[in-house]
């Protein structure tokens, strides 16, 4: 049952993990959607954790700034149950807010294992992760802890306006190869991974299952939520989203806007549609709010990861607690 007292400072001071607490929108201290701030991971079912990390963007950089952004926005929906759903996932769910990935920007060498160990080290102690970018090249490392949990390959459910498989046989990883490098390491499977979205040129898919932006737009929401559980079936799935998968009217604040892409309404009537699928891990990335107008971009940012969290608390294999 949903918690209802009124209270102040929810990320500092809620007792519980559980239920949605009101407070005023436009005060207190922000975590994401108002949860705990804290490193005790007892009984918690999911962690949230900002990656901020934008040095391997290909255009114009911000997005260390994204994670900061999107927690911000969320508490302008946290004293509440989202419209739809047919449960608050916070009734169902312990979800806490870990803070940041630590690591040198000094040292860039080493920030890919850093991000790797920051994500692994809470994986593997039970809880599932919900990572907010952050440029998508830190979807790299976060799927290498969650094959190192799961086993792989994983099946990768990606939204963008990219495909981020452009080739780099030298190997030059940053946000536009990383899913090329997954492909060829076994990290994800393309054949039974699905990319949609997408409205740049490439023409070697690598396999992957694509549902381009026209594709989405001329065929419909329920078509692509179709295609999109065919593609992945009952296998573990990786979900990320970079928010340029959106029109740049509905992101703005973000390092490679394309037009011509899904609405936040599309985006958020597909995820919906996606319920019982089997997700593992989360991430959504890529907000630059330095190129935000009215926060928009962090807001469509927040709510696709509200959606997240439900589709995982109707994941078949997610853990909960009584």
């Amino acid at each position: 049952m949903t918690t209802r007292k009124a209270s102040n400072d929810n990320a500092i001071t809620r007792e519980s993990l559980y239920g949605t607490t009101p407070e005023p929108t436009y005060a207190g201290v922000t975590s994401f959607m108002r949860r705990k701030y804290t490193k005790d991971l007892t009984g918690v079912d999911v962690v949230v954790t900002g990656i901020p990390f934008d040095t391997a963007t290909t255009n114009r950089p911000g997005a260390r700034l994204g994670p900061r952004a999107i927690r911000a926005a969320s508490s302008i929906m946290a004293w509440e149950k989202m419209y739809g759903m047919e449960f608050d996932p916070f009734d169902k769910l312990a979800v806490i807010d870990y803070g940041d990935c630590y690591f040198d920007s000094g040292r860039p060498q080493g920030i890919p294992d850093e991000i790797e160990k920051h994500a692994y080290d809470i994986i593997s102690q039970g809880p599932g992760l919900l990572a907010l970018g952050g440029d998508h090249f830190v979807a790299y490392p976060l799927l290498k802890a969650h094959v190192k949990k799961h086993g792989g390959p994983l099946s990768l459910l990606h939204f963008d306006a990219h495909s981020d498989t452009w080739a780099d046989e030298e190997g030059r990883i940053d946000h536009g190869t990383m899913f090329y490098f997954a492909a060829k390491e076994g990290l994800v499977d393309p054949a039974n991974s699905v990319q949609i979205g997408l409205r740049t040129t490439n023409p070697d898919t690598m396999g992957f299952n694509v549902l381009d932006a026209p594709w989405v737009h001329a065929n419909g929401i329920e078509a692509t939520i179709e295609q999109a559980r065919k593609a992945v079936g009952d296998n573990a799935v990786y979900l990320t989203f970079d928010i340029d998968c959106l029109d740049p009217s509905y992101a703005p604040g973000t390092g490679t806007p394309v037009c011509g892409g899904l609405t936040s309404h599309q985006a958020i009537e597909i995820l919906r549609g996606l319920q019982g699928i089997n997700v593992v891990g989360m991430d959504i990335v890529e907000v630059a709010p330095a190129y935000d107008v009215g926060e928009i971009t962090a807001l469509a940012a927040s709510y696709l990861a509200m959606e997240m969290l439900y589709l995982y608390a109707n994941s078949p294999k997610t853990r909960t607690y009584p």
